[in-house]
């Protein structure tokens, strides 16, 4: 059973919860999403495992997950990019916003989400329960594919496009 931290609205932690049912009552939780770029500027998309629970099938950054109580942000995104990618790089943390989502299987996403940016060249070898595919892609070309098909990636990945573009820090000169 995998515990989440249940935050308030300034990133407090103000308990805990199991995972599927946070995600069922729509709780405020901690979370992070990973952007890794390469050294052309490339971002790291991952295609989500049509068997994960929620957003299976669905592009997105290049991983995502919570940290468990009494882990910090930044360790918790290594260790999910090592398990779910199969490598390790140097994460920063770059910003934070909140978002809610509601998704199939009667689940909600509500999350406090920190963002963080890496760099890495070198091919990823995604666990095949966490990813499906995986791709390098231009920043400019992903937005241009969101916007023509918006159905093909996840809502927290278009949540942090437009967050990161609101805030003018969505490039790998800022990694």
């Amino acid at each position: 059973m995998e515990e989440l931290i249940l935050v308030n609205e300034n990133d407090e932690q103000v308990g805990t919860g199991e995972k599927l049912q946070v995600h069922r009552e729509g709780r405020l939780h901690r979370a992070f999403s990973i952007f890794v770029f390469d050294s052309l500027g490339r971002l790291l998309l991952q295609k989500r495992a049509e068997s994960k629970y929620h957003s299976g099938g669905l592009w997105s950054n290049t991983c995502c997950g919570h940290p468990r109580p009494g882990e910090a942000v930044e360790a918790a995104a290594r260790r999910r990019l090592r398990e779910e990618m199969n490598f390790d790089c140097e994460l920063r943390l770059h910003s934070s916003f909140i978002y809610r989502a509601e998704l199939d299987n009667d689940l909600v996403e509500w999350e406090y989400d920190h963002i963080l940016f890496g760099a890495y060249d070198g091919d990823p070898a995604p666990d095949e329960l966490e990813a499906d595919d995986w791709q390098w892609i231009d920043m400019h070309e992903l937005r241009a594919e969101v916007e023509r098909r918006p159905g093909s990636f996840t809502y927290w990945l278009k949540a942090a496009l437009d967050h990161l573009a609101r805030s003018g820090k969505d490039s790998v000169e800022r990694v």
